[in-house]
């Protein structure tokens, strides 16, 4: 039973890490699309500073929602946590942007799709990997003295 219940609680984690990586994407794609609309601009370098905005903003709504919900460290101040956090989410953001950067300025779009279509498209192939990035990082160097605790 305790081996079945550490990994209920390690899937019931991710859950809502999932959740909250949805979240973030939407309003990772929200603030994207924003950015694309409002200027006319869905590719070039204009397209990666707008991918990064949309990025930083998600971050800085996901360091809340990880840190008080998915790894439940309200009320802990870890030394160093949130220098942590910061390091992960910009190795996250690299992986992220560089991503969606290399399939949208260096790969482009297959004929017969809109640029903005496949910016999202590069968007979306991002997430996955900086959300496998993102969660291991969080669970086993940002807020691993809580589950250690716990344990």
């Amino acid at each position: 039973m305790s081996f079945l219940s550490k990994w209920l609680a390690v899937l019931w984690q991710i859950g809502k890490f999932i959740v909250i990586g949805g979240l973030n994407t939407f309003l990772d794609f929200g603030v994207l699309n924003f950015l694309m609309l409002s200027s006319g601009v869905a590719t070039g370098a204009g397209y990666s500073g707008f991918k990064g905005i949309s990025f930083i903003i998600a971050v800085v709504n996901s360091y809340f929602w990880n840190k008080y919900w998915v790894f439940e460290s309200a009320g802990e101040k870890k030394k160093g946590e949130f220098l942590k956090f910061f390091i992960i989410s910009a190795i996250g953001f690299g992986i992220n942007v560089g991503i969606a950067s290399f399939a949208v300025n260096f790969v482009g779009a297959p004929a017969g799709i809109a640029s903005n279509l496949w910016a999202n498209i590069g968007a979306a192939l991002a997430v996955v990997f900086s959300l496998i990035w993102n969660f291991l990082g969080y669970k086993f160097l940002v807020f691993k003295g809580v589950q250690e605790e716990e344990a």
